[in-house]
């Protein structure tokens, strides 16, 4: 894999653009463990983001009904065409942010690791059966930290809200070209059946975990603003959320269903009337 990405690199005379976070895998063994992770069938289709020289693209084509890559890099789209003669992938040109996605069963990707928060929650919004990505490693330990921990956060919470997620390997930094200045982790993400699935409201997640550390109420009090609250409205409402449930938890320790229990609570009392 070394060898052909350094083959690649040379034949079309480029160099991986750090901007878009190109840092290519080049351990074949790693390659085939995402692969078998995912456990791909002949009759599913499966989504890739960022395909860079196709190595992995090449591996998901041996196994699935058909693979869509999406790469914002045109000059990697023009050598993969060149390059391969796959029958069952599609090339898509476009930002993996920006475009919708085609209907899909798994999603194996390395990912770029500046769009890891957007892209994850935008993948969660679409129904499929598994995930296998590559995050950076903290990355990663946030997704996968349970109430309580240090590394618990908004992002743990909303993802764990409507899947299953657990970190399966850790890869050093050599393991890619050009070498980043952090470790990654491969992650398996599995959606919970939609009737599991806990819908927070992404504004309130966001006023409580702007102050983590902090009890309940004490930190919405102080992100009253992100609530659409003026100050009037939040001396009115004292009461109301002093009486709270789980009001003297400190928000790094709630789950998502006390979340929601706390979302619920707040509708009732007409204070999220303006998110809702």
């Amino acid at each position: 894999m070394r060898s052909r990405l350094f083959y690649l690199l040379s034949k079309y005379g480029i160099q991986p653009n750090s901007n878009l976070g190109q840092n290519f895998l080049i351990v074949k063994d790693i390659v085939k463990r995402e692969v078998e992770r995912a456990d791909i069938k002949k009759n599913e289709d499966v989504l890739e983001i960022g395909p860079g020289f196709g190595i992995l693209t090449d591996e998901l084509s041996r196994r699935a009904k058909k693979v869509y890559a999406i790469e914002k890099d045109f000059r990697l789209l023009e050598i993969l065409r060149k390059e391969y003669s796959w029958r069952n992938v599609e090339l898509i040109h476009g930002d993996a942010l920006k475009v919708e996605f085609p209907k899909f069963d798994k999603v194996v990707s390395n990912l770029p690791y500046q769009i890891s928060s957007p892209i994850t929650f935008k993948l969660l919004k679409y129904d499929f059966k598994r995930a296998v990505l590559i995050y950076q490693l903290e990355f990663a330990q946030r997704m996968v930290a349970k109430p309580g921990d240090k590394n618990y956060s908004r992002l743990s919470l909303m993802v764990q809200a409507k899947a299953h997620v657990e970190l399966v390997e850790k890869i050093g930094q050599g393991a890619f070209y050009p070498r980043p200045k952090v470790d990654s982790a491969v992650v398996i993400i599995e959606p919970k059946p939609k009737e599991e699935q806990i819908i927070l409201n992404e504004d309130l997640v966001r006023a409580l975990f702007q102050h983590k550390r902090k009890k309940v109420s004490r930190a919405l009090k102080d992100s009253f603003h992100m609530l659409g609250l003026t100050k009037k409205d939040l001396k009115d409402l004292k009461p109301v959320l002093d009486q709270m449930p789980h009001s003297e938890k400190r928000v790094f320790q709630l789950d998502p269903l006390e979340v929601k229990e706390i979302e619920n609570f707040l509708r009732e009392n007409n204070v999220l009337i303006r998110l809702l």
